[in-house]
């Protein structure tokens, strides 16, 4: 995406790779989900198309937020994995689920989630664990 920002304001930046809807659905789900193959997105309730999820895909990969490797298990199979900049968007996603949960009608349970992450140092735990999981693979 670079080559077309409208603007330097870091907000405008930021929006630029990661403003639409479905960039941030992918990530959510690699996050809070543990999803790493194409199959497993597809999956989720939203419903993204496969078109989609592969546009969202290759231009997450193209801005250095995720890493695409060959999957050691099928042959067949990618993994998609988070780069130190994606586990950098975690409290951007914990921040819209509180502001979800609290104007809108959202599922509690879910909410409560966000919620808790809120609570002092739940952040900077997730990020380790989510650097293990996703910058140090088994």
């Amino acid at each position: 995406m670079s080559g077309k920002e409208k603007s330097d304001c870091p907000i405008n930046l930021s929006l630029e790779v990661i403003g639409d809807r479905w960039t941030l659905l992918i990530i959510r789900d690699m996050m809070f989900a543990g999803k790493k193959h194409f199959r497993e997105f597809l999956q989720s309730e939203e419903g993204i198309s496969s078109r989609t999820l592969a546009d969202r895909l290759q231009a997450l990969q193209d801005e250095g937020i995720v890493t695409r490797h060959d999957d050691p298990t099928h042959k067949l199979k990618a993994v998609y994995r988070l780069t130190s900049a994606g586990i950098d968007l975690l409290p951007i996603l914990v921040n819209l689920g509180i502001w979800g949960n609290r104007y809108r009608p959202a599922d509690p349970e879910l909410g409560a989630i966000a919620e808790g992450l809120s609570a002092d140092g739940a952040i900077e735990q997730m990020k380790r664990r989510l650097a293990t999981e996703h910058l140090d693979p088994a």
